[in-house]
């Protein structure tokens, strides 16, 4: 279902990450990375990656340079940080240097599924924990990921919104909504396998690599005047 790389120097915690994957998404693949070196080769060599899970003080990364030196090597490919600081700073640092969200070791197994899943559907995620409380940290943290999510993706060329069918639009409108595919297929009565194949031919249609970039790109789409075209 999804590619994921696990970049961690302890074996340990990469296992229980991916334990969390696989539970989450039992058809997705885990590469795992032990060190920037070795991540910068699995990013920069293998195809279609959805998400890196970047451990923020693995061996090579030097604070946020390695988050750097990757967001400049793949910049369409999104990565979270994973890292046992709890630090506000920290947190705010990692989405202005491109981070998409920010999950701190300590978070118990459900929040990391639900951290996982916020990020694999279009969004960026913050423990709340966090940054609960903080309007000046907050007012930061929105222009933040404004300027990341506007590098990370223009807006979709509109010849290429006109490829779509009209049920392809609607698919596309619940994945901007944050629906994963097994909702979109409650909501519009339709097998999973079918939104499956509607979502495959709108990345393929749109020339976006994954389901982020679409949900991101999708978000300035105003599908009301859209449906009456």
């Amino acid at each position: 279902m999804y590619k994921i790389v696990t970049a961690d120097d302890h074996p340990m915690f990469r296992e229980a990450i991916a334990s969390v994957v696989r539970n989450s998404y039992p058809e997705s693949e885990i590469l795992e990375a032990c060190n920037l070196d070795e991540t910068f080769t699995l990013v920069t060599h293998e195809a279609d990656i959805d998400l890196v899970l970047l451990d923020l003080n693995m061996d090579g990364m030097n604070g946020f340079q390695g988050l750097m030196r990757l967001r400049e090597a793949v910049p369409s490919t999104p990565i979270a940080i994973v890292s046992a600081e709890d630090n506000k700073k920290v947190v705010l640092q990692a989405i202005t240097f491109g981070a998409v969200g920010f999950i701190t070791k300590s978070s118990p197994r459900q929040q990391m599924h639900k951290a996982l899943e916020h990020i694999l559907n279009g969004n960026v995620y913050l423990p709340s924990d966090i940054i609960r409380g903080d309007s000046c940290i907050d007012k930061k943290l929105s222009g933040a990921q404004a300027r990341h999510q506007q590098r990370q993706t223009e807006s979709i060329n509109p010849v290429l919104l006109s490829s779509l069918t009209r049920r392809q639009i609607i698919v596309l409108q619940h994945m901007a909504e944050g629906e994963s595919n097994k909702q979109i297929a409650y909501t519009l009565s339709i097998a999973e396998t079918t939104v499956k194949a509607h979502v495959s031919a709108i990345l393929r249609k749109l020339g976006v690599k994954n389901r982020i970039q679409a949900v991101i790109a999708a978000r300035d789409i105003d599908f009301s005047e859209l449906s009456r075209c």
